[in-house]
C-alpha cells in the first residue's frame, strides 16, 4: 500500500474514532478535573478552563441563563437580547395572544423596543460563582441525629450561608444546593433580573412544526426558538418593570458562528438541566416507573384529549390552553418513553449487575462491610414499604393538583400568604388572576368529572378523600352530578370568589364555600398519605446516600460527575448521527426539504400545516449567508451532549465558544437518560442558529435583530 493511502487510512480511522466518542456527564463549571479538561482539549475546545469559568472576570458562563427557572437561554447581544426555546417562551406569546393578535398562530415581531413586550413574573438568572460549603454544612450534622434532625440542621446551616450573600448586596442571590444525594453541598450566588420582554416569535408552524407527533423523535424540523430582551435600570442594576428601564448590557455575550458544523466536530452544551437519577437505587428507578411515570401517562392522556378535543373547536380555548397542553403533554410522553426505554434497553438489570459488584466489594472491604452490610436489604424493604402511599401520592398529585383548575385554584388561595410583603402578594394574586383568565369553566368541569373516575380506579380506597363518601352517599356515586352542583354553588370557579374573600364580604363565608371543602378533604388525605410515606422515605433518603457515597468511592479511578439538580452544567460530545436498529441510519442533520416532504404526507394535520408564504420562501431558496455549503438550509442538528429537561433553551457551543444553535429535545431510542447514559443512542437535538436567524430576518423581516448579534464567519 502507498504511503499516502496508509495516511488517508489512519486520518479516517482517527475521524472515525473522534465520531464515535461520547462523554458522559453534566459537570460543573467550576468544578471540573483534569481528566475532564483534557478529554475536551482533545475532542476540539480551544477554550480554556478560565474562558469558561470566572468568578472575578467576563467569561462564558456569563451568557448563559436560567430562564423563568425552567428552561435555559443564551444572550447574543451587547443590548441583552436572550435567544431560548418556542416551547420555552410559549407561556409568554400566549399571554399576550388573543383571537384578533393570534402571536401564536401567526408570529410575533417587535419592529422596535417600544413595541416589546413586558412578562411580569418573567425573570433570567445569571451564575455568578459557585463555592463548595460541604464542610461547613456538614459540621452541623451530629452522629446520632436521625434524618428529621439532620434536614434541620443542614437547612439551617444553608438558609445562614444564602443570608449572607445577599446581606453582601441586596441583588444577589445565594442558593445552597445538595450534590450527590446530599453528600456535597455548593453555594450558588446569582443575579435575577426581572424585566424580560417578547421581541419574537416565530408562528407555531416554526417553532412548534411537527407537535407531539414529533415530540422526542428524530429526525427533527422545528425553529423551536424564542428572542427576548433583558432589561435593567439605568446603572445595568436588576430592576422591576419599568418604561424607563434600558436594555441589559451583558457581562459576556456569546459570538455566533455561520460556520456550521461537520460529523465528529466538537460540541458542547451549557444549561440548567433539572433532575437526574443516575445514582438512584433499581429499587428507587422501579419505583419511579410504576408510581410518578405511570400517574402521568394514565392521568395525562385523559385531561389531555379533554383539552385538545375543545382546542380544535374552539380558537379561543387554542389560545388559552396552547402552553397548559404543551407543558403537559411533554412530559407524558415523556414518561411513556422513559418506561419503554427502561424496559427496552434493560437498564433496571445493568443496574443491578453494577449494584452486585458494588456488593461483593463491600463484603470484600472490611471497613466498607462494616458500614454498609445491610444497605441493600434496608433499601428494598423501605421501598417495599412506601409502594402503596407513594403510588396514591403519585396519582394524587396528577388528578387533583395538576388536574381541575377550580381545585388548583382554590388551593392557592386557601394557602395565600395575604399578609407577607407587599411586592410577592401583588404578584401571588396577578398571577391567580392570570390563571383565571385562561380557565374554562365548562372544560375544567369535564376535567374534574373524569379525573374523579380515574383516581377512583387507580388507587386504593385507603386514599379516597371523604368527598368520595359524599358522592356515593348524596350522589348515587354521579360524578356528573356531583361536579355539576359543585360548579354551580361555589364562588371560586370565576374571580368573584376571591374579590368578595378581598372585599370582605360579610354575606359570602370563604370556608363555607364547596370548593374549600374539596380542598380540606384533599389536604387530609395528603396528610394520611405523608404520614404513611415517612418513616419509609426517611429510610429511603438515608440509604439512597449512603448508596451514591459507596459508588464513589467504588469508582474512586473514574471522573464523577453529581447528578443535574437545576444549577448550570456543562456536557460535552461530538456532532454526530446515529443507528437506532439494525438497518436504520439517521444523519446528523436535516434541511428544509423535510418540512416539505413532511406537509405532504401529513395533509390536512394542523400540526404539519405551515403558512403558504413561509412554504414559498424555502422553496425559493433565498438562504443567502444562512446557507450551508450544499447551498441548503440546515434546519436540526444532532450531537451526544448528554443533556435532560431544563436544558431546553441551552447554548450548544463549537470548540470556540461559538453559538452553533439551541438544544430543545432529546431522542425517543434514549429517553430513559435520567437513569442511565447511553453512549451510542443518546443524542440531543438542537435547532441551528442560521435556521433562527433565516427566519428572523428573511421571513420575520427583523433585520434590526440581525444588527445586534456578534456574527462570526
Amino acid at each position: 500500500m502507498k504511503l499516502r493511502h496508509l495516511w488517508a487510512l489512519a486520518a479516517c480511522l482517527l475521524l472515525a474514532t473522534r465520531v464515535a466518542r461520547a462523554d458522559e456527564g453534566m459537570w460543573m463549571l467550576g468544578n471540573l478535573d483534569k481528566d475532564t479538561r483534557r478529554t475536551m482539549k482533545e475532542l476540539g475546545l480551544q477554550l480554556t478552563a478560565r474562558q469558561l469559568y470566572d468568578p472575578h472576570g467576563p467569561s462564558l458562563k456569563d451568557a448563559v441563563v436560567s430562564f423563568g427557572g425552567f428552561c435555559s437561554g443564551v444572550v447574543v447581544s451587547d443590548s441583552g437580547l436572550v435567544l431560548t426555546n418556542h416551547h420555552c417562551g410559549l407561556e409568554s406569546v400566549q399571554e399576550h395572544s388573543t383571537v384578533e393578535h393570534d402571536y401564536l398562530r401567526n408570529g410575533f415581531v417587535a419592529r422596535n423596543r417600544s413595541e416589546e413586550l413586558p412578562n411580569p413574573g418573567l425573570f433570567v438568572r445569571f451564575l455568578i460563582k459557585q463555592e463548595n460549603v460541604t464542610r461547613r454544612v456538614l459540621r452541623a450534622v451530629k452522629p446520632g441525629m436521625d434524618e428529621h434532625e439532620r434536614a434541620l440542621a443542614v437547612d439551617s446551616v444553608c438558609r445562614l450561608i444564602a443570608d449572607e450573600t445577599m446581606a453582601e448586596d441586596t441583588t444577589l442571590l445565594g442558593v445552597v444546593d445538595s450534590y450527590y444525594s446530599g453528600n456535597e453541598y455548593w453555594l450558588s450566588v446569582y443575579r435575577d433580573y426581572n424585566d424580560v420582554r417578547l421581541v419574537f416569535a416565530p408562528p407555531s408552524s416554526v417553532g412548534k412544526f411537527g407537535w407531539e407527533k414529533d415530540n422526542w423523535e428524530w429526525p427533527r424540523h422545528t425553529g423551536d426558538f424564542c428572542v427576548f430582551r433583558i432589561y435593567a435600570g439605568k446603572d445595568n442594576r436588576p430592576a422591576g418593570y419599568s418604561p424607563d428601564n434600558v436594555p441589559y448590557c451583558p457581562r459576556y455575550v456569546a459570538p455566533v458562528s455561520l460556520d456550521g458544523y461537520r460529523e465528529g466536530d466538537f460540541c458542547m452544551t451549557l444549561g440548567y438541566p433539572g433532575y437526574t437519577g443516575r445514582y438512584l437505587s433499581s429499587f428507587g428507578i422501579e419505583e419511579q416507573m410504576h408510581t410518578q411515570n405511570q400517574a402521568q401517562i394514565d392521568v395525562r392522556s385523559v385531561k389531555q384529549d379533554l383539552w385538545k378535543q375543545a382546542m380544535e373547536h374552539d380558537d379561543t380555548l387554542r389560545i388559552k390552553y396552547a402552553s397548559k397542553y404543551d407543558e403537559s403533554s411533554n412530559y407524558w410522553k415523556n414518561s411513556i418513553g422513559v418506561n419503554r426505554a427502561i424496559e427496552r434497553l434493560h437498564v433496571l438489570d445493568g443496574k443491578r449487575a453494577l449494584e452486585e459488584r458494588l456488593k461483593q466489594w463491600i463484603r470484600q472491604t472490611p471497613e466498607e462491610r462494616k458500614k454498609l452490610l445491610h444497605l441493600f436489604t434496608d433499601l428494598e424493604l423501605s421501598y417495599k414499604n412506601r409502594r402503596k402511599p407513594a403510588r396514591a401520592q403519585a396519582y394524587f398529585i396528577e388528578t387533583f393538583l395538576n388536574g381541575p383548575e377550580l381545585v388548583q385554584q382554590a388551593l392557592s388561595i386557601l394557602n395565600f400568604d395575604f399578609e407577607g410583603e407587599r411586592e410577592m402578594v401583588e404578584k401571588g394574586l396577578r398571577d391567580i388572576a392570570r390563571k383565571y383568565a385562561d380557565m374554562d369553566v365548562e372544560l375544567d368541569k369535564k376535567v374534574f368529572v373524569a379525573m374523579l373516575q380515574t383516581y377512583r380506579d387507580k388507587v386504593e380506597p385507603d386514599f379516597l378523600p371523604d368527598f368520595y363518601r359524599t358522592i356515593d352517599t348524596l350522589y348515587a356515586g354521579n360524578f356528573q352530578t356531583y361536579a355539576d352542583t359543585l360548579y354551580a354553588r361555589t364562588e371560586l370557579a370565576t374571580p368573584r370568589g376571591l374579590k368578595r374573600f378581598l372585599e370582605r364580604d360579610t354575606t359570602y363565608n370563604f370556608f363555607y364555600d364547596p370548593a374549600i371543602d374539596v380542598c380540606l378533604d384533599l389536604i387530609t388525605t395528603a396528610l394520611v398519605i405523608n404520614m404513611r410515606m415517612k418513616e419509609p422515605s426517611a429510610n429511603i433518603e438515608r440509604g439512597e446516600r449512603r448508596l451514591t457515597d459507596a459508588l464513589r468511592r467504588f469508582r474512586r479511578q473514574k471522573g464523577t460527575y453529581p447528578d443535574a439538580n437545576s444549577t448550570m452544567r456543562l456536557s460535552f460530545g461530538t456532532v454526530c448521527g446515529y443507528r437506532p436498529a439494525d438497518g436504520v441510519e439517521y444523519r446528523y442533520y436535516t434541511t428544509t426539504e423535510g418540512i416539505f416532504e413532511k406537509v405532504k404526507d401529513n395533509p390536512g394535520n394542523p400540526d404539519f400545516s405551515v403558512q403558504p408564504e413561509l412554504l414559498d420562501l424555502l422553496a425559493s431558496r433565498d438562504f443567502g449567508r444562512y446557507a450551508d455549503e450544499k447551498k441548503d438550509m440546515k434546519v436540526c442538528f444532532l450531537s451526544n451532549n448528554d443533556i435532560t429537561g431544563g436544558n431546553s433553551g441551552s447554548a450548544m457551543f463549537n470548540g470556540k465558544g461559538e453559538l452553533l444553535g439551541l438544544a430543545f429535545d432529546g431522542n425517543w431510542e434514549a429517553i430513559s437518560s435520567d437513569v442511565r447514559y447511553e453512549p451510542r443512542l443518546q443524542r440531543c437535538i438542537g435547532v441551528d442558529v442560521r435556521y433562527i436567524l433565516f427566519i428572523i430576518e428573511k421571513y420575520g423581516k427583523a433585520s434590526h435583530l440581525i444588527r445586534e448579534l456578534h456574527l462570526e464567519q
